[in-house]
């Protein structure tokens, strides 16, 4: 949904530099990212676009999409496995936004064991592949700088098999912030999922005319399962989008918590999202899961049953 992907970009904010996607699709995530530069009065020409899609049928879909709106981009040579032929070896990318296949099966064999992508921490496990596309995103992000944002299936939170990767990719402060959607959001699907954000940079500085704190060993939490006012029309079934205002809300939520001037030990909104530091996520065993640490209120508590 363009909602989403328009969240991405606000929360991220790809102006300048290369943009990467390891699973394009048609090239919707390029489209509405270009959309969004121009809206902010920034300039195509600065952005190189790179991008990746295993369905041959898609792949030429992609190029088509991208063409026909005057977007060059360097989609590989053919249409192939982003884990078996990477076809951007050597990239290392200022922004990735992707939307992978959540849990994806039948990813793996031998010849990835010993992978260099994975090279800094465990194998990922064969069940799904979701933490193979996390340390994939993780190899191609610059490494100075880098930003990443893309979406999961919210069984990535807190599965047991992938529990030392995620501790470590946690100690190693690459991920920045985990947010939680409304389920509604997917037009083919019920299924929940999470926005990931990893930045290679937490130790603050400038970026984008703000001036960033040191955000090292914190988390930012949000959850927006709440936000499911705005009905999609023409569903038959309850669909919601994310309007502009909301967007920009939790834009400006992460934002203003990277910001100097912000008390990360202070920052949170019941319900809605808390700054987290690292030795809180060791209590709560490398969990993720935003309701472990965002303090939900009992509204019953509210009701005054006296007659």
């Amino acid at each position: 949904p363009k909602s989403i992907v328009n969240l991405i970009a606000n929360m991220i904010e790809p102006y300048k530099g290369k943009i990467y996607d390891p699973a394009c699709g048609s090239g919707g995530m390029f489209v509405q990212s270009m959309k969004f530069i121009e809206a902010h009065k920034g300039n195509k020409k600065d952005i190189s676009i790179y991008g990746q899609e295993f369905t041959a049928t898609t792949y030429k879909l992609a190029k088509m999409n991208l063409a026909i709106r005057g977007i060059s981009a360097n989609l590989g040579a053919v249409p192939a496995d982003t884990f078996f032929k990477d076809q951007h070896p050597d990239l290392k990318a200022d922004y990735i936004m992707a939307n992978p296949p959540f849990n994806l099966k039948g990813w793996y064999n031998d010849n990835l064991k010993n992978d260099p992508r994975w090279s800094d921490y465990q194998t990922p496990p064969e069940s799904n592949a979701n933490y193979a596309w996390i340390l994939h995103i993780l190899s191609h992000l610059k490494k100075t700088d880098g930003v990443a944002g893309f979406l999961l299936a919210n069984g990535a939170l807190n599965a047991s098999d992938t529990l030392e990767i995620r501790k470590e990719l946690i100690q190693n402060d690459k991920i920045e912030a985990i947010v939680v959607l409304p389920r509604e959001l997917f037009i083919t699907t019920d299924i929940s999922v999470t926005l990931w954000i990893l930045n290679q940079n937490k130790k603050g500085g400038k970026y984008h005319g703000r001036n960033l704190r040191n955000r090292e060993h914190e988390i930012l939490f949000m959850d927006l399962r709440q936000w499911t006012e705005n009905a999609v029309k023409g569903e038959s079934k309850k669909k919601v989008r994310l309007n502009t205002e909301q967007i920009e809300k939790a834009a400006d939520i992460y934002h203003t918590w990277q910001c100097e001037g912000t008390d990360g030990a202070d920052y949170e909104m019941p319900e809605l999202y808390r700054s987290v530091c690292i030795n809180e996520i060791e209590n709560k065993g490398w969990a993720l899961t935003p309701s472990k640490y965002i303090e939900f209120i009992d509204h019953d508590l509210e009701i005054d049953y006296e007659k």
